[in-house]
């Protein structure tokens, strides 16, 4: 078994040094190791928020036709009791969309078939 100890000098060039199995390395530090570290002054400058601007638009009302039932009473009554009342019942629309009459919705005309 052989130990690779490879020296990298400013050169840039590697230098490899191998050394036989046979051969013990000892290495051996001063007693007591002493390690000193110089106080770290770290500083931030305070972090600062802008606003932040968002809009949002529509720039187009999506095509929609849109129906539901409705089922209006209008009534007239005098001591609860009922003397007139207007009755409307049908389906009622909401269109976003260019009006093209369904075959159904043509108000007046008779359809044939």
């Amino acid at each position: 078994m052989a130990i690779t100890l490879d020296l990298n000098i400013d050169s840039g060039n590697p230098i490899g040094i191998d050394f036989p199995s046979g051969i013990p390395l000892d290495i051996t530090l001063p007693q007591p190791l002493a390690i000193q570290l110089d106080p770290l002054n770290i500083t931030l400058a305070p972090i600062t928020i802008n606003p932040l601007d968002v809009s949002l638009r529509l720039k187009e009302v999506p095509s929609l036709r849109i129906t539901f039932p409705v089922d209006y009473r209008v009534t007239f009554g005098l001591c609860g009791i009922e003397l007139a009342c207007i009755h409307f019942c049908g389906q009622s629309q909401i269109i976003t969309e260019p009006y093209v009459p369904n075959p159904c919705e043509c108000c007046g005309a008779i359809a044939r078939g």
